[in-house]
């Protein structure tokens, strides 16, 4: 590593860090409220808000609570454990402020920022447009308001970027590689166990490893560093999904429940042939638009007579048998996507005077976009989608592999989540497609650098047959790269 590199890293750290503060504090703080899932986090902190409701307003201070139980397994949970023992340490009575977290999450996103621009091979100019771009992904009105929460969200957008930054600098020599490495397995297992959704990102991040390929690199030299991040990501994952309920299983009935009375029976098109197709009995159309929770369907002696038509071989025939309906369904999953912003969920601590559920806009540039093309659905999500992976394509025929693999990571992702949610999920719809939309944004930013020029580079010849040792040893002697033969 030369130290000049190593200084501009540091810089772009430091004046990213200084944007993501100043846009999260001033002039007043912006956070997301809670939608009455928060409180599968707050009990693994003994912290808990009185009423297990959706909050209109962000509580930025969470007080002891009663002792409870949730086997929700989210990363989340690490972030919020950490921002609680700092808390106590600054003199914070609060068991999670979330000025804290908000604060220790803008570090984390501008450590992304600049592992990403350091990964790039880029020239110095390219990469300050590079660290810009990604700052108005990670800054935007859509996304920033769940660094400051007790939603997993927030997880899963950090852990995505950094692994993004971590494969990026996985595709350089020398001792970048392994800070690429380290960068990799920390972003990975906070992405890849923020939520259950986010499991999915697992056949992925194996792909992508796999074609990680550093500068000339052959044989040992390529295989055994991307070996060694699998290895301990898919171990730590292992154990993280043992330790509560993998996959939110414990939700799945309540989910399939949403998609046959939110989704599929919504009471806008024919009520008695859906719910004949799904062999259900003309009087569950009480159900229509009803939560879970809300209706307690579990009390009521008929539902139990049809319960294990609420199931997802039920659900997947009817799709099958019904693509026309399907279709609606997915667009109406599009329309949620681009909408971006879900309605009911504040910004704003009750203290700064605004009313219920008002949400700040400070930076709405790609999320404003979207939101303007939200009425389209599909006929403007896929052609985005193309777009993307067209780039992506684009990048492999260049031989800008480390482009291509970040793009096709995060985009194949983004499809996959959207229709996970689309088709298994049916309420909050729009919340639950910002894991659709963060890594569609993210993509897109990595696609128009892969347009940038890229500088002329010399690839020693022994790139690949470097001794291991050696190369280690350029981590922790001075972050030297080897010397290069010069051009004949």
């Amino acid at each position: 590593m030369r130290s000049r590199e190593l200084r501009f890293g540091l810089g772009v750290f430091v004046l990213s860090l200084g944007v993501l503060l100043l846009r999260f504090l001033v002039p007043r703080p912006v956070g997301m409220a809670d939608n009455g899932d928060g409180w599968r986090l707050l009990c693994d902190l003994g912290g808990r808000h009185p009423e297990l409701k959706p909050e209109f307003y962000v509580h930025f201070s969470y007080g002891p609570g009663s002792a409870c139980k949730s086997d929700y397994i989210s990363s989340q949970a690490w972030l919020d454990w950490f921002a609680s023992k700092l808390g106590h340490v600054l003199g914070s009575s609060a068991e999670l402020n979330l000025l804290v977290l908000g604060a220790i999450t803008c570090v984390l996103v501008a450590v992304g920022v600049a592992a990403t621009v350091l990964g790039l091979d880029l020239s110095r100019r390219n990469r300050v447009i590079a660290a810009v771009l990604l700052l108005l992904v990670m800054a935007d009105s859509a996304f920033f308001g769940y660094f400051a929460s007790v939603l997993s969200e927030g997880a899963g957008f950090v852990g995505m970027l950094l692994t993004a930054g971590g494969l990026l600098l996985m595709h350089r020599t020398g001792a970048w590689r392994y800070w690429g490495a380290a960068l990799t397995v920390v972003g990975a297992l906070i992405g890849i166990n923020a939520k259950s959704q986010t499991l999915l990102l697992i056949p992925l991040f194996v792909i992508a490893l796999a074609l990680v390929r550093p500068l000339g690199a052959k044989g040992r030299a390529r295989w055994l560093v991307p070996l060694g991040v699998l290895v301990i990501v898919g171990a730590g994952t292992a154990m993280v999904q043992s330790k509560g309920d993998p996959a939110n299983a414990e939700y799945r009935e309540a989910n399939m429940f949403h998609v046959v009375f939110d989704s599929i029976v919504d009471g806008k098109h024919d009520t008695d042939a859906d719910l004949t197709a799904l062999g259900l009995p003309p009087d569950a159309k009480k159900f229509i638009g009803k939560g879970w929770w809300e209706a307690s369907p579990w009390t009521d002696p008929g539902y139990n007579t049809y319960r294990d038509k609420i199931s997802r071989r039920n659900v997947v025939q009817y799709y099958a048998s019904h693509p026309t309906r399907t279709l609606q369904v997915l667009q109406q999953g599009a329309v949620d996507t681009l909408t971006a912003r879900p309605s009911r969920l504040g910004s704003f601590a009750e203290s700064a005077g605004y009313p219920q559920m008002a949400q700040e806009y400070r930076v709405p540039v790609l999320s404003g976009l979207s939101a303007l093309a939200a009425p389209l659905g599909l006929f403007a999500l896929v052609p985005f989608w193309l777009l993307i992976g067209w780039a992506g394509i684009r990048a492999f025929r260049r031989k800008a592999r480390e482009y291509g693999t970040v793009v096709f990571f995060l985009l194949l992702f983004a499809i996959g989540q959207f229709g996970l949610s689309a088709l298994g999920e049916g309420v909050e719809g729009v919340k639950h497609q910002l894991l659709t939309l963060f890594p569609t944004f993210l993509a897109l930013v990595f696609a128009v650098l892969s347009f940038f020029p890229r500088p002329s580079r010399v690839v020693p010849e022994d790139a690949g047959e470097e001794p291991e040792s050696e190369a280690m040893t350029e981590v922790f002697d001075a972050f030297r790269e080897p010397e290069k033969p010069a051009v004949r």
